[in-house]
């Protein structure tokens, strides 16, 4: 099983909804591949999951059981579950010092334009969020169809990478 971690600087909306999705999507798959996690490299005291981010994902029948806010320092401790793939989805996020991974991991950038962003009505922002959701799935199910031996890991960081053209 390889384990994705996907980064946003405050782990509210792009991160929450790659991780949820890639885990929902995953354990419908016939056989089980992934398994996914999130953190933001700077979320805010008390930060929790963006409320629109949710209600997005309910109504999109994925799981938010155990969704939270959480720093990537909790990755890049010992004991912490080893990481295969990491996966930038902001921009800030991208550009950022990352923490020493243990076992040197592949990583990607696939960046999406923050959903929740700006001072438009809920009903737009519902709509950006559903937007962010529905472009991150189509890269997660092209990393789910990868064959097997593009996830080995020498070829999963130019694999990963090559689907931020799509």
């Amino acid at each position: 099983m390889l384990n994705v971690l996907f980064l946003c600087t405050h782990n509210s909306a792009r991160s929450i909804l790659a991780e949820a999705l890639l885990n929902h999507l995953d354990r419908q798959a016939p056989v089980r591949r992934f398994q996914a996690w999130s953190a933001g490299s700077s979320p805010r005291t008390g930060q929790q999951p963006h409320p629109l981010a949710l209600d997005v994902l309910q109504h999109a029948g994925v799981s938010t059981e155990g969704l939270r806010s959480k720093t990537w320092d909790e990755f890049a401790v010992p004991g912490a579950p080893h990481m295969d793939l990491i996966i930038t989805v902001c921009d800030s996020a991208a550009g950022e010092v990352c923490p020493v991974w243990p076992g040197h991991p592949a990583t990607a950038h696939w960046g999406y334009a923050d959903p929740s962003a700006g001072d438009a009505p809920d009903a737009v922002k519902r709509e950006a969020f559903r937007h962010t959701l529905h472009e991150i799935g189509r890269r997660l199910e092209l990393l789910m169809n990868l064959p097997p031996e593009k996830l080995e890991k020498a070829l999963l960081q130019d694999a990963a990478r090559s689907l931020a053209n799509h």
